[in-house]
Parts: structure tokens; sequence; C-alpha cells
């Protein structure tokens, strides 16, 4: 193969896009395990969901998915809220439930994920959909790259440095980190965390929606779609550390690399064994992350 490809400001482009949208779901996903320890293996589903919302806005009412995805990520932010105070503060609530919390919490957004699936399937069919939105293709820098995923990486690029601000200096965003670092101790120095943690459910679900809103301009959408990237989000959370949040954008650009130059290299069909490689190298070689430290047991 030529190395001028491998090389290319293309391929490097498409790294990036990638990589931007990866980062929007596992930050979400890294949040919500790090605070609470909760597996939500349901969250590929927001994604779904997101994409349904901004191709439903764009096909009926010709609105732009890009205004859409504020739309989806209200929605999303509504229903976590709303499923963490009806459910999931009951699963802290019980002695008997929280010792086993991560376990419970498989089970139960597993359920919530079959549920949300078979509902999309059953209300919208189990075709896959797709639209044209910003199509032409632009030529930066040698890279030629279409509008839609330029778009993509503009506003999920700035979404994912916006979220990294936010931890570092909101004080809802420190809050966040402190309850990830010591849950107990977080709780001693005044720190609402039943109010933190509903804000982390609501921030997570719209980061995912904004994903998938954002993906629907380029990729057709499914009921099914969700569970690659939900997949993908855990491969990331290992490579950058449990509740290291800044480390899940870097994890992205790692698996993003990988993925894309490996298929590059290789084949399109190999995708799912290179994701699965990185994951289970991770687990074996680092289990902590490449910038994670070994979280204690609370």
């Amino acid at each position: 193969m030529d190395l001028s490809v491998i090389f290319s400001a293309q391929l490097l482009a498409s790294v990036l896009v990638l990589a931007s949208l990866y980062a929007l779901v596992a930050i979400g996903l890294n949040l919500v395990y790090g605070t609470m320890r909760l597996l939500n293996v349901a969250h590929g589903e927001l994604v779904m969901l997101g994409g349904y919302v901004a191709y439903w806005a764009f096909a009926q009412w010709a609105i732009s998915p890009l205004l859409a995805a504020l739309v989806a990520m209200v929605i999303a932010a509504a229903v976590g809220a709303l499923l963490y105070i009806a459910i999931i503060r009951r699963l802290f609530r019980s002695p008997s439930l929280l010792a086993r919390i991560e376990s419970n919490s498989l089970l139960v957004f597993f359920g919530i994920s079959i549920i949300i699936q078979n509902v999309t399937s059953l209300a919208f069919t189990a075709d896959s959909r797709g639209y044209s939105y910003l199509d032409d293709v632009i030529e930066i820098g040698g890279a030629r790259i279409a509008a839609n995923r330029l778009a993509t990486l503009a506003v999920a690029g700035l979404a994912s440095l916006a979220c990294a601000l936010f931890f570092r200096y909101a004080r809802s965003g420190m809050a966040m980190r402190a309850i990830i670092q010591q849950r107990d101790a977080a709780a001693l120095v005044g720190i609402d965390v039943d109010r933190i943690n509903v804000q982390v459910f609501a921030l997570g679900f719209a980061l995912a929606a904004l994903a998938g809103a954002l993906i629907s301009m380029s990729q057709q959408i499914s009921p099914f779609m969700g569970f690659p990237f939900t997949v993908s989000g855990f491969v990331i959370i290992i490579l950058g550390g449990l509740g290291n949040l800044t480390g899940s954008i870097f994890g992205s650009l790692i698996l993003a690399a990988v993925e894309v130059y490996g298929v590059t290299l290789i084949s399109p069909s190999f995708r799912s064994i290179l994701v699965y490689g990185v994951f289970i190298a991770a687990l074996l070689l680092r289990p902590q992350g490449l910038l994670g430290r070994s979280i204690r047991a609370r």
C-alpha cells in the first residue's frame, strides 16, 4: 500500500471526526460510571434516540439537524433525570441493593436497552433511515471532507472542550470530580451528592443524544445502531482510565486512530476484532487506563 495514503490528511480528518463523536459518548458513559459505579449498557440507545430526533425533525419539518440536536439534548437530559429519580435513586437507598450496585445496574440498563430498541423498532420499523444534509465536499489542507462531517467535528470538538473546561472550573463540574475521587468524603464536605447525581445523568444522556444527532447527518440510523457505540465507549473508558473524564478524550483519539488506520491497512471486516483487541490488551496490560489511577473500592 502507498505510504502516502497512510499519512494523508484524509485519514487524519477521519480520525478526528470519529474521535470527536466517540468523546461525546465516552465522557457521558464515564461520568455515570465514575460517580455512581453504574454500568449503563443502554448508553448507545441514547445515541440512537438522538439520531431519530434529528432525522424526524429534518424529514418532517425541514429543521436543521444542528438545531434538532439541541432539542435531542433537552429531551435526553429530561429522560436521564427522570430515570435517576424513578429508578436509580432507589438502588442507592437500599443497603442490600447498594452492595451489588454494579451487577444490579447492569441488569437494569440491559432491560432498558432491550425495551428502547424494540419500542423504537415497533414505532419506526427496523429499517435503516438516512437523509442528505450539508453533503457538499470541501477541500482543506489536501483533505476532502463532506461539510456535514466538518460540522460534526466542529460541534463535537467544541462540546468536548466545553466539558473539559466545565469539569475543571465550574462548581458543579468540580463537585462531580470530587465524587468520582471519593464519594463519602465529598458528602462530608457538604456536596449534595443526590443533586449532583441527577445532573450527571442529565449531562451524560444529553451528550449521547448530541452524538446521535451529529452521526445521523452522515450515517444511516436504525433502532439497533447503539450497541457498537456502547462497546466503543467502554473501550475508551478502559483506555483513558475509569473516572478520568479528560482521559476519555485521549482514549477516543487512540481508538479512532486504531479503527481508521487498522481498517485502511487490513479490511473493514476487521473493525470489531480491532476494537475488542484493544479492549483486551488494555485490560491485561494497564487496567487502570493509560492516564488513570487505580480506583479504591468505596
